[in-house]
């Protein structure tokens, strides 16, 4: 049996052919365009991360002196009456210092029944003890650093004072919100600082932002001596892109 090999026409070769530099173009193409997406992913994944550190020095704007007294005595009537009189001492002693009456409050006394728990023999000669402090808050924190020295004239009227930590002066910053944005501004300018020198090592320049997370801000004494004045302090964390 006779067989017969058929050939394609020019038609179909053309075809053929056609097709298969549009597919070889296709590739050629396509593998640019990887390239080049995988050249820039890789660009953009080039980043540093450093910190920065903004410090400031302020004075106290608010101040918390705690006058802390006791008084006894064998009843309540007239123990309530020696709490109520050496708080009318140190209320006068205030007002004389120039301090304004809304800035001196009393706290309610705690009494201690001092013959209810005491075992001993020896009993203490007043039953009844009672502790109440006077807090003075003011915004005027040189008044009372000069005024705390002066206490002693209490003293001479019979005003027990208890000095403790519990019931110690507090100078406090209350203006955090208004040097924030500079303390955030001075934090990620030394933060760029820092990221310019690894760029310099690394032959790049420093490029945008890519990601920043700020520190918390901190207020503490500028030292054990002088509590009216704070050292605040935040610290960021950014990262930079580097650039070719």
């Amino acid at each position: 049996m006779a067989t017969t090999t058929e050939t394609p026409s020019k038609a179909s070769a053309f075809s053929m052919i056609v097709a298969a530099a549009l597919l070889s173009a296709a590739l050629v193409f396509i593998g640019v365009t990887l390239k080049e997406t995988l050249l820039g992913w890789k660009a953009t994944e080039r980043y540093v991360t450093v910190k920065g550190l903004a410090e400031r020095e302020v004075k106290a704007d608010l101040a918390l002196w705690p006058l802390h007294f006791s008084v006894s005595a064998n009843s309540l009537e007239i123990l309530q009456q020696k709490v109520e009189y050496t708080h009318q001492v140190i209320r006068q002693f205030l007002l004389a210092k120039g301090f304004q009456a809304p800035m001196i409050s009393l706290s309610s006394p705690q009494i201690t029944d001092q013959h209810l728990n005491n075992y001993g023999n020896r009993l203490p000669e007043d039953r009844y003890r009672a502790e109440a402090t006077v807090l003075v808050r003011t915004p005027d924190v040189p008044k009372v650093k000069q005024v705390i020295s002066q206490t002693g004239e209490l003293v001479s009227q019979g005003v027990l004072l208890a000095q403790t930590y519990e019931h110690r002066t507090e100078f406090l910053f209350t203006g955090l919100n208004e040097i924030k944005p500079e303390m955030i501004a001075a934090a990620t300018a030394d933060a760029r600082a820092a990221a310019d020198q690894f760029a310099h090592d690394a032959q790049a320049e420093v490029g945008s932002i890519r990601n920043a997370q700020q520190g918390y801000f901190s207020i503490e004494d500028l030292d054990a001596y002088t509590p009216d004045v704070k050292k605040v302090r935040v610290v960021t964390t950014i990262q930079f892109y580097l650039q070719e």
